[in-house]
């Protein structure tokens, strides 16, 4: 079977089973998850056998070493994926819930009932759990789901799916409510971009790059994020032992992540006691400060930054700090270089942090608090399927509400319109 022919038949597939499974219960979803997860603990040893062909691979291929450890299944990565999948089960299931209820003068009663979105291609790198975590969100939120992973993990994902399918057939689910994508061949992208007939919207995971191809070849809509250049402003009515507590944390805490601090921007009234005290910190960490001219003239130790630094996503010990003059200024910056994804700012102004929060265009924005808070079960929307800075029809972390929509939903007692 050709590589065209077998997306097309996965995405029919997967249409045909978006129909039964958003008429599904939540518990028979929640036992298919359930079954999942013990069938990941009965058969970890083979997991981990098939994971094993893809570690030689990549070995052979030269990959790095921080793709080969993302790439591996340890006891502790399939403990994870069980674990997650038991916090999905006792998450609420938004399907079927109504909202904003009114009634209009003719007595109808009209609401907003939330319905799955249909069939979810998601498209992503290197870790393999990735195809059980977004299964899960997927399948709970009453979508079907089609998964390209990596070429690099073909085997383990090929092990996860059979694992999904089995759990899927013994709980009364459609097979075809999950399926991988079984070739390596990059093709199988471009095809699977193309199945706007059957295919809902398709969510890329993983590198700048990847994401760009996604949205300029896909005939689907997109929900995306490209980076994380994410600011902390520090006002010059700021603790600045709170505000270098923040500091460190967002930048230091996970530098690889998309909600790391890459930018910080520092009242100058604050620049001349808060710069020499964060830098300290910082330097102990072995973090790199590349500033502005004002910055490199309180701390000497900083390298001078150019026009690139200030729209970089470092995922690094790197930061660029900036002195500005006012809020007004780091806003304007922020605007500017940002990328919608998360910024926060420390004061002890009220007025300041809801201006901040009111007038800053980014998916969280956060007063007094690190930027690493950017995340669903930190903001207490249980797993998320990742972060979109796109605004339609989701900003910010994607849980199971952002994996459905809504419908009107109308009530009568025999009205017609006059």
């Amino acid at each position: 079977m050709s590589v065209e022919t077998t997306i097309l038949e996965m995405a029919k597939a997967a249409k045909e089973a978006s129909f039964g499974l958003a008429k599904c219960s939540s518990e028979k979803k929640n036992q298919s998850l359930e079954k999942i997860a013990e069938k990941l603990e009965a058969k970890s040893a083979y997991i981990k056998e098939e994971n094993a062909k893809d570690l030689a691979r990549a070995k052979e291929m030269g990959l790095s070493a921080a793709m080969i450890d993302r790439l591996t299944i340890s006891d502790s990565t399939i403990k994870s994926m069980v674990d997650g999948l038991r916090d999905v089960v006792k998450l609420e299931d938004p399907v079927g819930s109504m909202s904003r209820t009114w009634s209009r003068p003719n007595g109808i009663q009209v609401s907003k009932m939330r319905i799955p979105l249909g069939v979810i291609g998601i498209i992503y790198e290197s870790r393999p759990n990735v195809t059980i975590d977004a299964a899960a969100l997927c399948l709970k939120a009453g979508n079907s789901v089609i998964l390209r992973g990596g070429s690099e993990a073909l085997e383990s994902n090929q092990a996860l799916a059979l694992i999904i399918s089995e759990a899927l057939s013994e709980t009364g689910l459609p097979a075809a409510s999950a399926q991988v994508v079984p070739v390596r061949d990059r093709e199988a992208v471009n095809i699977l971009l193309e199945q706007e007939e059957y295919v809902d919207l398709i969510i890329p995971r993983g590198g700048e790059g990847l994401i760009r191809f996604v949205v300029q070849n896909s005939k689907i809509p997109v929900l995306k994020h490209y980076k994380g250049v994410c600011h902390v402003y520090v006002d010059n009515d700021a603790d600045l032992k709170m505000a270098e507590e923040i500091c460190f944390n967002s930048k230091v805490q996970r530098p690889g992540v998309c909600n790391a601090m890459e930018t910080m921007l520092v009242h100058k009234e604050a620049a001349g006691d808060f710069l020499p005290i964060m830098a300290k910190s910082f330097e102990n960490a072995g973090v790199e400060i590349r500033g502005c001219a004002e910055t490199c003239s309180i701390l000497p130790n900083a390298i001078e930054a150019v026009e690139g630094d200030w729209e970089a996503e470092y995922l690094d010990l790197i930061l660029a700090v900036k002195v500005v003059d006012d809020m007004d200024h780091a806003i304007s910056h922020i605007s500017k270089y940002g990328s919608s994804h998360t910024e926060a700012i420390v004061t002890g102004s009220y007025e300041k942090s809801r201006r901040f929060i009111r007038e800053v265009d980014s998916s969280v924005v956060l007063t007094n608090a690190s930027t690493r808070f950017n995340d669903g079960g930190e903001l207490g929307l249980g797993a998320e399927i990742g972060i979109s800075t796109s605004k339609l029809h989701a900003f910010g972390p994607m849980g199971l509400e952002e994996l459905t929509t809504t419908k009107f939903v109308v009530f009568g007692e025999g009205q017609v319109r006059g």
